[in-house]
């Protein structure tokens, strides 16, 4: 299931782009949880980086389509956003805001199929490199190479990346299974490192992003063949 949002003013314009969404998911054996904004500004009000397609008007009339995408870029870089306007001329401007594509009205089902096509494909990739932290005041959309490890402490979770340290509810099981179709192993009780982060082991110790993690004897063994595994042997 993917999570998409429509930002346009013109109704009879919606009633289009949901039946086309539609006709795509009995097509393509797929499904869209749907969200309609009528204004770029409704949007942008408490956004939060969930959605994994937007398909946005570019005129609108308290907020357009542009400037909604350049607040949206300052807190989440990964949503696929494709742009549908009257106006071609739109489209170079559109791409500095990293839209991935444009639609000009009035829109063809094959030209529309076409597009949400691309974009689908540009969201699985965005999936597969990045999850979700639900933080006490907001959401946050992070990629795994960003993180360097996870600890728990007092039944919260602290992960370290190279914005700085995010800190929520949960249990390192929670973490663990989060985790799990990507390169993490545990080196203790309390930390969950990152393979690809890992710099050196020194005998109890390994050096992810310049931090000094104890490995126990308990977990020593799992983690060593886990890191050997990654690195196909270098360890």
């Amino acid at each position: 299931m993917y999570q998409l949002a429509i930002a346009e003013d013109e109704q009879e314009c919606i009633d289009e782009i949901v039946g086309y969404i539609h006709k795509y998911e009995e097509e393509n054996s797929c499904g869209f949880q749907i969200s309609v904004f009528h204004d770029g500004s409704e949007l942008v009000k408490n956004y939060e980086p969930r959605y994994d397609v937007i398909l946005m008007d570019i005129e609108m009339p308290n907020m357009s389509g542009m400037e909604a995408a350049r607040k949206i870029r300052e807190t989440d870089e990964n949503v696929v956003i494709v742009f549908i306007t009257n106006m071609a001329k739109y489209a170079i401007e559109g791409y500095s805001v990293g839209a991935l594509d444009f639609m000009v009205k009035p829109v063809t089902y094959y030209a529309f199929q076409m597009r949400l096509k691309r974009a689908v494909s540009r969201a699985e990739k965005q999936r597969n490199s990045e999850i979700i932290l639900p933080l006490r005041d907001r959401m946050v959309r992070i990629g795994i190479r960003q993180i360097y490890y996870v600890e728990i402490q007092n039944r919260l979770l602290h992960y370290y990346t190279d914005d700085g340290e995010y800190i929520l509810s949960g249990t390192m099981r929670e973490a663990q299974a989060q985790l799990a179709p990507f390169h993490f192993a545990k080196c203790n009780h309390w930390y969950m490192v990152n393979l690809m982060h890992v710099q050196e082991v020194r005998k109890d110790v390994v050096i992810v992003g310049g931090h000094k993690l104890e490995i126990s004897r308990r977990a020593r063994a799992d983690f060593m063949k886990a890191l050997t595994d990654y690195m196909g042997g270098a360890f």
